[in-house]
């Protein structure tokens, strides 16, 4: 089993604590790092209510500190580390410019030696999506040609391209990434986001909504992309599923057999002396102690 930790920029926004913690964290066995993205956060009584809690607002998201740039931010304690991946789950990708964020996402992999792993999906806040002025009805549309494109421009040497949405001609985008390319986790629960998975992911984030049993909504949603996966002549196993939710050996294991390759886990300590302290035990208690399921 692998472990990351889920909301590290967002838990840890200050330099000196997001340096300790990447830091403890890879001495302890995790194997990743995962930050969320959200450019802005809408404010008011009549804003689209946020699926991700119970109560529709995003407090437990930013409010130790912002929700920093989850490039920016992977990018500054990568060169604090050596061997932790660095994760983003997930970038909203149609708010962004596929040819910069495919130039953005390839530097920083080149940088750090390979270890980036990009979580992500369309997101679900049509105010954010005005903010950054891009279309939000179209957005599902968009993110499989931005998919689609980027991947080009990281596995061929003069990349061409033709959509509805992004169109280039024998262009360079260098450097490329380490490895060739960079794993794709897509994030959702819909059926579009399943379809989406099974075509084009390396990796699969499921979006259980927190009114619902997890281990119940967990076994719906991967039948589902497995079943999506298997319509297209696609061998599911070749997905790699990230969860969040286990914090004891029983519960990495009851993941386990439901089919989860990494387990991310949120860190409760604030300061760096306790955040060590924290890591060292979860590392002992929880990652030793699975690292061969």
């Amino acid at each position: 089993m692998k472990w990351g930790i889920v909301f590290a920029s967002t838990g840890f926004p200050q330099p000196d604590k997001a340096v300790a913690m990447a830091q403890a964290a890879e001495a302890a066995g995790f194997e990743s790092l995962w930050c969320p993205e959200h450019v802005v956060v809408a404010i008011g009584d009549h804003v689209t209510p946020y699926q991700g809690s119970l109560d529709g607002k995003m407090d437990r998201v930013w409010r130790r500190g912002g929700l920093p740039d989850p490039l920016i931010w992977l990018a500054y304690v990568a060169s604090a580390t050596s061997t932790i991946r660095l994760g983003t789950n997930v970038v909203i990708l149609p708010e962004h410019q596929p040819a910069v964020f495919a130039k953005s996402a390839a530097t920083l992999d080149s940088l750090s030696g390979g270890r980036v792993e990009l979580g992500i999906g369309v997101g679900e806040l049509p105010e954010e999506y005005g903010a950054v002025g891009m279309e939000f009805t179209n957005r599902g549309r968009r993110m499989d040609e931005y998919i689609e494109a980027i991947r080009t421009l990281w596995t061929v040497e003069v990349a061409t391209y033709h959509g509805k949405y992004v169109n280039f001609d024998d262009v360079r985008c260098d450097p490329r990434p380490t490895n060739g390319t960079i794993p794709f986790h897509i994030g959702g629960g819909s059926p579009a986001a399943l379809r989406r998975a099974a075509k084009y992911g390396d990796g699969y984030f499921p979006f259980i909504t927190p009114d619902r049993d997890p281990y119940e909504g967990l076994t719906e949603v991967l039948a589902g992309v497995r079943s999506e996966a298997e319509k297209i002549g696609r061998d599911p196993s070749a997905l790699e599923i990230t969860v969040g939710g286990a914090r004891t050996v029983e519960a990495a294991e009851k993941f386990k057999g439901l089919g989860v390759d990494r387990l991310t886990i949120a860190l409760r300590s604030k300061e760096i002396e306790e955040l060590r302290d924290e890591l060292g035990n979860l590392g002992e208690t929880l990652v030793s102690p699975t690292r061969d399921l």
